[in-house]
């Protein structure tokens, strides 16, 4: 009777040790995949800052273009078409042919403005190959003439901005309508 009972435990250890051969192959698949899905989460939220830091850089050269317009750069500057990129200190930075495609990059056309104004953006870093903290390229902006609002009484603008992260992968596109108001008329009075 005893010699029965070792037989027994002898083939109940053996399915023992499959069973936690089993469980050992299954725990390190696991384990694996939690590995690799750290390193997929560590790159997408590297992207993720990268694309944010892009369309930071895009919003800021659409402000500088927005800011150029409020301030005297719509009845100053001679409209003129636009076929390279140009410094913003340049002649004109408004344009009177609309930007072909600005989804399309690098742009060909527009202006270039973080490193020809004095007060650029000191800690943008422009350098061609990606760096930790760099930007590939200097943001531009594309300011083109659409024409006078209904009433006369202004300039309807079209702005598009293009900024990019570390890498040309990473590129950001804005774009906004921005009317500059000519004269303001009070209507509420007829004396």
């Amino acid at each position: 009777m005893s010699a029965r009972r070792h037989n027994i435990s002898g083939r109940e250890r053996g399915m023992v040790l499959v069973t936690a051969l089993l469980l050992l192959i299954v725990v390190t698949l696991i384990a694996l995949a939690m590995f690799r899905s750290v390193g997929l989460d560590q790159k997408m939220a590297a992207n993720l800052r990268e694309k944010q830091r892009a369309v930071n850089a895009a919003e800021s050269a659409e402000q500088y273009a927005e800011y150029f317009l409020a301030n005297g750069g719509s009845g100053s500057a001679p409209l003129a078409t636009c076929s390279t990129i140009v410094a913003v200190a340049s002649a004109s930075p408004i344009c009177t042919n609309p930007l072909t495609s600005p989804t399309s990059l690098p742009w060909t056309t527009g202006v270039n403005y973080s490193l020809t104004l004095a007060n650029a953006p000191s800690a943008m870093n422009i350098t061609a190959t990606p760096a930790l903290g760099s930007f590939y390229s200097s943001p531009e902006f594309y300011i083109a003439y659409v024409g006078q609002t209904a009433g006369g009484l202004g300039k309807i603008y079209q702005i598009d901005a293009v900024a990019y992260g570390a890498s040309p992968d990473t590129a950001a596109v804005v774009e906004s309508t921005y009317i500059v108001q000519t004269s303001v008329i009070d209507i509420g009075t007829n004396q």
